[in-house]
């Protein structure tokens, strides 16, 4: 069973998760202000252990994006992405303006353009990278 947490992300768990994936490394100091300055954290548990997150960070109004969407190679596959990306997404709606509309954008490792779009977002392909991706969310 899948347990989320909100806005508890420690730094060493956030470096592992990064490291899981591959995710260029950081330094302490650079993950704890990028944690501090999220707008929003979740993480996915497991059997206590933490197996996947997705934070969002922007303005929360104009422009939301979701980054660090990790979830750990030997539990992929099991709809927890689709459990974060969801949620993530749930947050943005609820802290945006009724009747405007919020961008809400991600930067997409190449070869998982297809699990985004299942989630409504569209690909804006590069020549070199994978493509930065987005959808309007109406509020």
């Amino acid at each position: 069973m899948i347990q989320l947490v909100e806005d508890q992300l420690d730094i060493d768990t956030y470096l592992r998760l990064r490291q899981a994936v591959n995710f260029k490394p950081l330094t302490r100091d650079q993950a704890q202000r990028a944690l501090s300055n999220s707008l929003y954290i979740l993480t996915a548990y497991m059997d206590g252990k933490a197996v996947g997150m997705g934070r969002i960070v922007g303005d929360a109004s104009v422009v939301c994006y979701v980054q660090d969407l990790i979830i750990l190679p030997e539990v992929q596959g099991q709809g927890i992405g689709g459990l974060i990306l969801e949620t993530l997404k749930k947050f943005v709606i609820n802290i945006g303006f009724e009747g405007t509309t919020m961008m809400f954008c991600l930067m997409c490792a190449k070869g998982r353009e297809h699990f985004y779009e299942k989630h409504g977002f569209i690909a804006r392909p590069t020549e070199n990278l994978g493509p930065g991706m987005i959808t309007y969310l109406e509020l």
